[in-house]
């Protein structure tokens, strides 16, 4: 009798040391539930590919309104759940093929991506970011990948006018969730009612959008977002985001996936900032983040 009670006993004193070792694990998992993907390794950012099997499709000017169509790109699967969207805008003259390698680098890691034509490319800034907005409207509304997409996690790029543009996105639409402009052009310098989560890229040796008179002023005035990082590429032109950048790509996909995606686990690739490089002339940042 002695021998039963006491093996009772071990058990039930087993089985809570277990509960009290699982619990904190399945409680973390549950604190995100917009986790996508394995953990992140620098490896695993700098890839020219992430861990999603992606599709694309072809998006007619003609089927939508207010942005002049575009390709989407897609995680194939769903068993992870919704993913967060990202609209990409072009700058000055150019068409979504000078962007278009933002689609399957960013959708792989678990977004669904909207690469745009503009209306018009003689489209100014102000006029790509309500392309950008009414892109994301498309892809949560009505667009054939609807039900991948997570509504309340959305975010906004751009190169050029469409990086100025994408700063008007963001102010016009506070609940995005993240903003990039890529070497961004606008005439105006006050950005101060930006709430969004930005990361600025600037080139060093940009001629057509300085960054002494627009990233590095851009970043100064974003005074009303507690989360900013600022990313100057060593000797880059104002074309560097226009073909494939592993710099760009890394804190690109960081940022992303720190803010719409609320994961932590890419915190680490921004906060502690990268030091000066070959590749990066300097990074300002307000770690550590929000």
């Amino acid at each position: 009798m002695y021998d039963d009670v006491h093996t009772r006993n071990l058990l039930t004193l087993l089985t809570l040391t277990i509960a009290t070792l699982v619990i904190p694990v399945q409680a973390q998992a549950a604190d995100n539930p917009y986790e996508r993907g394995p953990a992140p390794t620098v490896a695993s950012i700098e890839a020219a590919r992430g861990p999603f099997a992606i599709a694309q499709t072809t998006v007619a000017a003609s089927a939508v309104r207010g942005f002049g169509g575009g390709t989407i790109y897609y995680p194939t699967s769903t068993s992870e759940g919704t993913f967060g969207a990202i609209a990409i805008s072009p700058g000055f003259t150019a068409r979504q093929t000078s962007v278009a390698w933002y689609g399957p680098r960013l959708a792989s890691q678990g977004f669904v991506v909207i690469t745009i034509d503009t209306l018009s490319t003689l489209d100014q800034p102000d006029q790509r970011g309500a392309q950008l907005l009414a892109a994301l409207d498309y892809l949560v509304q009505t667009s054939s990948v609807r039900t991948r997409i997570d509504g309340s996690r959305l975010g906004v790029m751009g190169h050029s006018m469409g990086g100025g543009g994408s700063l008007r996105a963001a102010t016009t639409r506070p609940a995005l969730q993240a903003a990039i402009p890529l070497t961004a052009w606008h005439t105006t310098k006050n950005w101060s009612s930006v709430q969004v989560p930005t990361l600025i890229v600037g080139a060093e040796n940009d001629s057509v959008a300085s960054v002494g008179a627009h990233s590095e002023p851009f970043y100064q005035s974003l005074s009303s977002t507690p989360d900013k990082a600022y990313l100057e590429l060593n000797n880059a032109s104002h074309s560097a985001p226009t073909s494939a950048n592993t710099t760009i790509a890394k804190y690109s996909i960081s940022w992303l996936k720190r803010f719409i995606d609320n994961d932590t686990r890419y915190e680490q690739f921004l906060c502690p900032p990268p030091p000066p490089s070959s590749l990066i002339e300097e990074y300002r940042h307000t770690c550590p983040h929000s």
